[in-house]
């Protein structure tokens, strides 16, 4: 079989950063932190009480009044930044020569989180005329986002979700690259959509000793790599992009914003929630992704790390990234971007997909902010971008997701050159 080339032609995002790509790639280069108090619920009893949440979002710009009703938080972030992405690739449906050459595969970790909340609190809460919403199921579902973004744009080919907890969206991203040079689509809206800031969602992991419990200063309390790092910071978001096979691209004069070249998943086999201590899974997520890009880990100029500032975590991907780079860290920088949109869950891969993509295509690898004092476990020489920004040509940049359950997945992004 011959495989076909993969390009990104349409971007779109939605985070604590902001609701657009151009704001959110704009506040990361500038190291802005999407932090602050819980507004959603009353987080007073709960051991953390703030988390990154999206400010003023307003579904009614890019969705109509039934896509509402009928869809959960998650779902309206996924068909809101999937919007973007397609308006920004100018691709018009009736382009595709069938409407099976269109396809979705969208990730999630919790799907319709507050849909289960909200429907399960009234029906028990209400003991004269208990039930449920005929929309809870649909809803709550954690392909729904995936089914309803292809019935918006009519794409009856490939459609699922891949649900890999926190490595969600990038498995989503690998699939989609994978069936489009297999020759089995022409064009694929994939990604990923989280809205977890919920009681439950915040409980559970509070119970697990997963969050940073920093309330008196919520800006500082996500610190990859820090030696005082306590925990993640919960965030929220979606973001999507268009993959699609290259000479279709070409031939309607679709711009580029770069190339997926390689990608790979692999399994911790370790612990339900722990990274493997010596990123035994992660080094050969990475190695088998590059090996399929044909590249070497010294041609990888950014890597936008999964680091979401828990003490082990940290560790175990900077160990797998020694061992893959035998110590030449000299063209290598790294950053975790979750210190400023927090840990978007089944959405993280996909947003950091998006600065992968724009530190390629303007030359800037956005910093990891909050980092004052690196764990000297970590070996000297790393290139951990802290606090502001670099400016240096990207030609390649790699991008980590790594899931409860032991899932790693890993995505190559590289500079388009015809």
């Amino acid at each position: 079989m011959n495989s076909k080339r993969v390009v990104i032609t349409g971007l779109g995002a939605l985070s604590s950063l902001g609701n657009d790509v151009k704001t959110n790639w704009q506040n990361a280069k500038e190291g802005i932190s999407g932090a602050g108090a819980i507004t959603y619920f009353d987080a007073e009893k709960f051991k953390t009480q703030f988390a990154s949440e999206i400010k003023n979002f307003d579904p009614t710009l890019k969705l109509d009044r039934n896509e509402i009703k009928r869809g959960d938080l998650y779902t309206q972030y996924g068909l809101y930044a999937a919007a973007e992405a397609m308006e920004d690739s100018g691709l018009d449906v009736s382009q595709l020569e069938s409407p099976f050459d269109g396809g979705v595969i969208w990730g999630t970790s919790q799907g319709g989180m507050n849909t289960f909340e909200k429907e399960m609190k009234e029906f028990v809460g209400n003991d004269l005329n208990p039930r449920f919403n005929p929309f809870f199921i649909p809803k709550y579902l954690v392909n729904m986002a995936s089914g309803v973004i292809s019935m918006r744009y009519g794409f009856m080919g490939i459609n699922y979700t891949p649900v890999t907890a926190c490595a969600s969206s990038n498995s989503a991203i690998m699939d989609a690259f994978n069936y489009i040079r297999w020759g089995k689509a022409k064009v694929i809206i994939t990604g990923g959509s989280d809205a977890p800031i919920t009681e439950a969602a915040m409980g559970g992991f509070n119970a697990l000793k997963a969050l940073s419990t920093r309330n008196e200063n919520p800006a500082i309390a996500s610190r990859p790599f820090d030696v005082d790092r306590d925990g993640f910071l919960m965030g929220e978001g979606a973001a999507a992009l268009i993959l699609e096979e290259y000479e279709h691209a070409k031939k309607r004069g679709a711009k580029i914003y770069g190339e997926v070249v390689g990608a790979a998943m692999t399994a911790d086999a370790y612990h339900l929630t722990a990274t493997h201590p010596q990123g035994e899974g992660a080094y050969h997520c990475m190695k088998f992704a590059l090996e399929e890009a044909g590249l070497s880990i010294e041609e990888v100029d950014y890597l936008n790390a999964h680091a979401t500032s828990t003490p082990t975590g940290d560790l175990s991907e900077i160990k797998a990234i020694s061992r893959l780079s035998g110590g030449a860290y000299d063209n290598l920088h790294i950053s975790s971007t979750k210190s400023m949109t927090g840990h978007l869950l089944g959405a993280a891969g996909a947003i950091e997909a998006i600065f992968c993509v724009k530190a390629i295509n303007d030359g800037v690898v956005p910093p990891t902010i909050n980092t004052e004092n690196l764990d000297p476990a970590i070996p000297e020489g790393i290139k951990i971008v802290i606090k502001d920004a670099v400016e240096k040509k990207v030609k390649v940049a790699l991008s980590n997701t790594f899931g409860f359950g032991g899932h790693n997945a890993t995505v190559v992004f590289k500079e388009f050159v015809k």
